[in-house]
């Protein structure tokens, strides 16, 4: 039996329910889960600083290994990938207590706005809860609306409207860096110059010859329908102490973001947004507008065994210095537990842990947006992307969440069909990049 080593006792120290996947972080069934507090996340937080100092010194001791006897001890590589995996949980429980924190309730406590919008929400209320809709009716009359569609339905009051958009900008992972802008119509266009306007230098009496202007072209951002159906017992319903708005919004949140977070990456525009990842790509060296950039490893479906981080520099500096003040780093959980493993000449490294709980994770210093659409790496899979999503990608929201209660399709159960009109797309080539794994 062997003595325990430093990265033994590292592993000791960790606490159970983070060396413990499997245990429940999230209550989906209705039970109510512990009220928690500002020490939660400090707790949670010094959980995961103590996680990856475990991690650094086990991949210390596994690289030492490595070029001791070649190849590295196997209790190495299971302890390893333990704390890697208890590294994912801990960030997983650290970004759940953070958005937790930042939920205000919407209706508990509150007191109701004045004028229409409180009318609004006591029609809305009545509605859900008994099928009344003829509040909903007149207001819609009202304000002339034509948001109900032409499959039913009445528009939510804009302080739901509002909550469920503010979730999504936290659950969803691009909606959170990229452009969102809200819009009445169905589509949003934009114009942009396709070449630069061309200028020259001059002497002070010399002559200026009329040059050319630049040459406008426009881009459509169509707003999809995307939808939830949250069920809800009649009992529930008729239930006066809960909080329909908010129940409302806890609802179709996850159902949402979820829609979302593969459509901004991968969708092809059909029906739905279109991802940064289904425009028409092209070598950084050869870049021309209306393509996106990318870097190869030089290697297929892997980084290159020698330096492997040289890629991660050229990806970061194959983007121009006005987009990299910006810029960030957008892949998935299994290809950041990867490259937390890379050190740089001066063996630090290039992975650091979020300083506070609302941080992300840097790489080379630039943050890091996990995005479980992202692919894995394989071969010739754009992996990885670094740029600057705020110039980079536009997320639209076309005004108005639009629910239908329906008691008939599923009794005892009454069902909510909400939708809302989202769209999106690239708006600036140039400030996105790729690393393609070939």
């Amino acid at each position: 039996m062997t003595a325990p080593t430093a990265y033994d006792a590292g592993i000791a120290r960790l606490p159970l329910e983070i060396l413990s996947p499997a245990l429940p972080l999230e209550n989906k069934a209705g039970t109510a889960l512990p009220a928690e507090t500002p020490g939660d996340v400090k707790e949670a937080l010094a959980e995961f600083s103590r996680s990856f100092a475990a991690f650094k010194e086990t991949n210390d001791a596994r690289l030492a290994e490595i070029e001791g006897r070649v190849r590295p001890d196997v209790l190495t590589e299971e302890k390893l990938a333990r704390i890697d995996a208890a590294l994912d949980t801990a960030q997983g429980r650290l970004d759940r207590l953070t958005l937790d924190r930042g939920r205000p309730p919407l209706a508990a406590g509150e007191r109701a706005p004045a004028g229409m919008g409180a009318e609004h929400k006591a029609a809305f209320d009545l509605y859900v809860r008994a099928g009344e809709s003829g509040g909903l009716k007149r207001l819609e009359e009202k304000a002339l609306s034509a948001g109900s569609g032409p499959d039913g339905g009445y528009l939510v009051p804009p302080t739901i409207e509002r909550e469920v958009l503010r979730r999504l900008s936290n659950l969803s992972p691009i909606r959170s860096i990229a452009t969102v802008r809200a819009i009445s119509g169905g589509v949003y266009k934009r114009a942009f110059a396709g070449t630069a306007a061309v200028a020259g230098w001059v002497a002070e009496t010399a002559p200026r010859p009329q040059t050319d202007g630049p040459v406008l072209l426009e881009q459509s951002f169509p707003a999809m329908e995307i939808y939830a159906m949250p069920a809800a017992t009649q009992t529930l319903l008729d239930d006066a102490a809960v909080d329909i708005d908010a129940w409302l919004a806890d609802e179709v949140e996850t159902a949402f973001a979820e829609q979302e977070s593969v459509a901004f990456v991968t969708g092809d525009g059909i029906g739905r947004p279109k991802g940064f990842l289904s425009y028409d790509t092209v070598a950084n060296s050869a870049w021309v507008p209306g393509k996106v950039g990318f870097v190869a490893t030089g290697a297929a479906g892997a980084f290159p065994v020698d330096n492997p981080t040289d890629v991660l520099f050229d990806l970061v500096y194959a983007l121009r210095a006005a987009y990299r003040q910006n810029a960030g780093f957008v892949m998935n959980r299994r290809l950041q537990s990867a490259i937390r493993k890379f050190k740089d000449a001066d063996g630090n490294y290039l992975w650091q842990p979020p300083l506070a709980a609302d941080r992300a994770a840097t790489l080379l210093g630039f943050p890091v947006t996990e995005a479980e659409a992202m692919p894995d790496a394989a071969a010739g899979s754009f992996s990885i992307a670094f740029g600057d999503f705020k110039r980079g990608y536009l997320v639209v929201d076309r005004t108005g969440l639009r629910v239908l209660r329906d008691p008939y399709s599923a009794k005892p159960y009454v069902l909510f069909y909400t939708t809302k009109r989202v769209g999106g797309g690239i708006q600036d080539h140039e400030a996105i990049k790729l690393l393609k794994f070939a």
